[in-house]
């Protein structure tokens, strides 16, 4: 599939705002401001073009670190795949474009910033174990059966008959 890659350098316009969904992955959503300049040979300066301003989303650990790292005015560079989302409001259909993002960071051709390694804790692994110390078998806690229904069904017992 393609997909619409985008980066975009610019300003954090608000404080980031985290939520969680009803399945309870964290999501934060910000705006960046990217205002593009060139020089004007006329009048011998830079000038200022028009605004563009971008909705950055962002999943999982990723809006959690960056809740905790972003503050409104800081310079940031944002990549991620930009995509349009239409929605109805009083029967008008309205368009929305939003980045969602794959990479965010401090811009640091503007200042300088503290990576602090956020390392995401796994399950707690809780292996019990028989008297001889080895690993117990508990799948018919996991496959849903029942105590009678772990016991494996034993063959009726048959008497062999002498071969002649």
């Amino acid at each position: 599939m393609n997909e619409t890659q985008m980066t975009i350098v610019g300003n954090v316009v608000d404080d980031p705002r985290k939520r969680e969904t009803k399945n309870g992955y964290a999501v934060t959503n910000f705006r960046v401001a990217s205002t593009s300049r060139r020089y004007d040979r006329e009048q011998e300066k830079f000038v200022d073009n028009g605004t563009l301003y971008v909705t950055v989303t962002c999943w999982r650990a990723m809006a959690e670190n960056v809740y905790k790292s972003l503050r409104k005015g800081q310079p940031v560079v944002v990549t991620g795949r930009y995509y349009m989302r239409e929605y109805t409001v009083d029967e008008h259909v309205r368009t929305a474009y939003e980045l969602e993002a794959t990479a965010v960071g401090h811009d640091l051709s503007r200042g300088t910033s503290q990576f602090i390694r956020v390392y995401q804790s796994g399950p707690t692994v809780t292996i019990s174990r028989d008297e001889q110390g080895v690993p117990r078998d508990e799948s018919d806690h996991w496959l849903d059966l029942t105590r009678d229904d772990a016991q494996p069904e034993q063959e009726p017992e048959r008497e062999l008959a002498a071969a002649s």
